[in-house]
């Protein structure tokens, strides 16, 4: 009969490709792993993988079989997670994934308030875009994800916890921030400063504005958030932030104003992502309600 620990055995020779590298990371000797995936192969009357001296390749027969394997792996994973979700919540570790727009200024507005109330809360967090984020959640190697909604998140729960309206920072010797409100059609689209596509606020922005696409005066791809902000100071156009980076990104910058975007929101909304059948959704009520408090309280 195959084990789990056959099976944990070959998917760590698939993600490593290398078997002394597999058993280092099962924390087992290379001759106890290979010996339970020559057994697990005799058992299955095939080759999952083809190995010489110098590297180990994975057969089309092993491909199917490990995809299948990886599902099984998971419904056990969660099997062992089931009983520990009874417990007191944020008592064993867990890996977030966060995006790039939305770490640097969510975080610490609220880890140090989960810190203070489950100190021995193992939190690992994965920033990532996205598109690889969702992934992930599905693949089971994060628990869950923090995105900013409207995004494609099909066949997984989404918890919003978060609504939030868009700001246009612009210099302030810039006609616009005369104003404390604006519209989409007063914005100069030439000189909007957004972020590559791969990021979702570009998405975001463009649905708020009721724009399909922009012809800038600029090009900047692989810009962050602070890198418009920083053009923005220099005069170089205006861009639109979400709320919640507003205090950090306009921070002892006096060049600098914020202009509410008057169009109807909330222009994004912010949610942890997880799978359909993930045992410690406690985990994430719990974390909403402390990041729920903290924005409301900071924001």
């Amino acid at each position: 009969m195959i084990s789990i620990k056959q099976i944990t055995y070959a998917l760590a020779v698939a993600e490593e490709c290398h078997f002394k590298r597999a058993s280092e990371a099962c924390s087992v000797s290379q001759s106890t792993l290979s010996n339970a995936i020559s057994e697990l192969e005799q058992q299955l009357g095939i080759k999952l993988f083809e190995r010489d001296n110098r590297q180990v390749l994975i057969t089309p027969i092993g491909e199917q079989f490990i995809e299948r394997a990886r599902k099984i792996k998971l419904d056990v994973d969660d099997l062992y997670r089931l009983a520990e979700s009874e417990s007191q919540p944020l008592s064993y570790p867990m890996t977030i994934g966060v995006i790039p727009t939305i770490g640097p200024y969510l975080l610490p507005k609220v880890l140090p308030e989960v810190r203070n109330q489950h100190p021995d809360f193992q939190l690992m967090i994965v920033e990532d875009q996205s598109h690889r984020l969702v992934e992930m959640v599905r693949n089971g190697e994060i628990d869950c994800a923090v995105l900013a909604l409207p995004y494609a998140v099909d066949g997984l729960h989404a918890f919003t916890f978060w609504e939030e309206d868009f700001y246009l920072i612009a210099h302030k010797d810039d006609s616009t921030s005369d104003q404390d409100e604006i519209r989409s059609d007063q914005i100069n689209s030439s000189e909007l400063l957004l972020l590559k596509d791969g990021h979702c606020l570009k998405d975001h922005v463009l649905a708020a504005c009721k724009l399909q696409a922009v012809e800038t005066n600029h090009s900047l791809e692989g810009a962050s958030l602070y890198t418009l902000i920083q053009m923005a100071a220099g005069q170089m156009g205006s861009t639109l932030v979400p709320q919640m980076a507003l205090d950090q990104l306009l921070f002892e910058n006096s060049e600098l104003k914020a202009v509410h975007l008057s169009e109807p929101g909330p222009h994004r909304s912010i949610a942890f992502i997880c799978r359909l059948n993930y045992t410690r959704v406690n985990y994430i009520e719990a974390l909403i309600e402390i990041f729920r408090q903290q924005l409301c309280e900071q924001c």
